[in-house]
């Protein structure tokens, strides 16, 4: 498995494990985990658009808000489907949902095997956490868009990432 070190996390230089993801590049398939405990794949949003917006924990301010910022998004964009993935737990990240009145998108976990991180290269070795970023998929599963977040208690770039969803809906 690639290991690269590229960002930090609380100021600390952390080693990202996985293949990075370029434009340009075929989606690769992943299996997550959704609240109820069945799995979820990229074929779930099969002929959508997809933004991914990659956290470390919902339980964190920033990914708070990164959580709850693109779940408002998600009904403004057009045939495009809103995933959040972390490596929280499924239950934790229901309860988040459900205090947050997260609807509009899709909040999985990618606790159990860490598919998403390694096939994305979002993988947080020192932590077992995923490395803040955004991923924008179109229908066709082709990457348009990758943000890996230099420092993981910074905010990705939201308005790149909106445009480069909203620059899909034609």
């Amino acid at each position: 498995m690639e290991k690269r070190s590229e960002t930090t996390f609380g100021g600390k230089p952390v080693t990202l494990l996985g293949h990075p993801i370029k434009v340009g590049d075929k989606a690769p398939d992943f299996t997550c985990v959704n609240g109820d405990l069945t799995p979820f794949t990229l074929a779930d949003a099969e002929g959508k658009n997809k933004l991914i917006s990659v956290v470390p924990s919902v339980d964190t301010g920033v990914c708070e808000l990164q959580t709850v910022r693109f779940n408002q998004e998600a009904s403004k964009l057009k045939n495009t489907q809103v995933i959040t993935i972390s490596c929280d737990l499924p239950f934790a990240q229901g309860r988040f949902c459900e205090a947050h009145t997260i609807g509009d998108s899709i909040v999985v976990s990618d606790y159990n095997g860490h598919a998403f991180g390694k096939a994305y290269g979002f993988l947080i070795e020192e932590l077992m956490l995923l490395n803040r970023g955004i991923v924008v998929i179109d229908k066709d599963n082709v990457v348009r868009y990758v943000e890996y977040v230099k420092e993981n208690t910074n905010h990705p770039d939201y308005d790149k990432a909106l445009a480069a969803a909203k620059a899909l809906e034609d």
